[in-house]
């Protein structure tokens, strides 16, 4: 495995460098929220000196949340919606997003409003600044899971602590579990990821090319409209994942036995221009394989 250098250079440096930033939204039956949502990761983005890129990923919502995206893609050249038709997963919809844009920096945060899009600027000022990988952490001092019950707490904590005999030391984050991050494309490209489930920075920390990494915190929300994707499949999805992720671990199976998964490829941007915005799978392998 390729060893990736840790990165000194200042941020001015890595500007200079002209990083592009993709924050990929996965959504289903969002709608109500993203006018707000949307207004508020623009004005945050806009304090960032590099350009950027909003890209809504939606499951099919059939709620309006196409034609939102599109009327206010009008007035900002650099918002997009892709519609993904028969499938679901926030994974797979974090993967598709950011296969189908040419960034340098990928992020990824939730489209209820519980991750505040006021801490972008210092997500990407730590990856600008030399780290791999930038998380949003509730649990990092300062941060809050805000008004959870004792139940989700312990249930929270629970699966972070599952996590911990999968991770390297120095890559025990605080919050594996968050859905709010971002990674410099470098680390996972060529990578096959599980399209299924919705922790994917658990297997990025696990399985990326990651050598740094930084937590920044902040106080999780509360949701303002649509409501939680939170159920039992969730559960056994993320179990599943557990279970990949220490037979990789294991070296009883490795990427090619992983079943489920796609790689992520950097696409040029003339092949990003013509991209449907409702790629089958069977598609889209054909298209980063090729």
């Amino acid at each position: 495995m390729k060893v990736l250098p840790l990165r000194v250079e200042s941020r001015e440096e890595a500007v200079a460098r002209h990083e592009k930033f993709a924050l990929v939204i996965p959504t289903l039956r969002e709608a109500a929220n993203l006018p707000k949502l949307l207004a508020r990761v623009k004005s945050a983005l806009d304090k960032v000196p590099i350009e950027s890129e909003i890209i809504v990923v939606d499951d099919d919502s059939r709620d309006g949340t196409r034609e939102i995206v599109q009327e206010l893609a009008k007035e900002d050249k650099n918002l997009r919606v892709l519609v993904r038709e028969g499938q679901r997963g926030l994974a797979g919809a974090v993967l598709h997003g950011w296969r189908n844009c040419d960034a340098t920096l990928l992020g990824v945060m939730d489209a209820d409003l519980q991750h505040p899009p006021e801490l972008l600027p210092e997500l990407l000022g730590a990856v600008l600044c030399g780290a791999d990988l930038a998380v949003g952490s509730r649990y990092k001092a300062g941060g809050s899971v805000g008004t959870w019950s004792p139940l989700r707490r312990l249930v929270s904590n629970s699966a972070t602590w599952l996590t911990r005999p999968l991770l390297d030391p120095k890559l025990r984050v605080r919050d594996p579990m968050s859905g709010y991050f971002v990674v410099q494309r470098e680390c996972v490209e060529g990578l096959c990821f599980q399209s299924t489930g919705f922790k994917l920075l658990l297997e990025l920390l696990v399985r990326a090319r990651i050598e740094k990494v930084e937590e920044v915190c902040f106080a999780f929300g509360v949701r303002e409209a649509g409501q939680s994707k939170a159920s039992m499949e969730v559960a056994r999805e993320y179990l599943r994942l557990l279970v990949r992720l220490y037979s990789y671990r294991g070296e009883t199976a490795g990427v090619d036995a992983l079943p489920d998964v796609l790689p992520l490829r950097k696409l040029d941007a003339d092949a990003v221009t013509g991209l449907s915005a409702t790629l089958t799978t069977a598609e889209i392998k054909s298209l980063v394989l090729q």
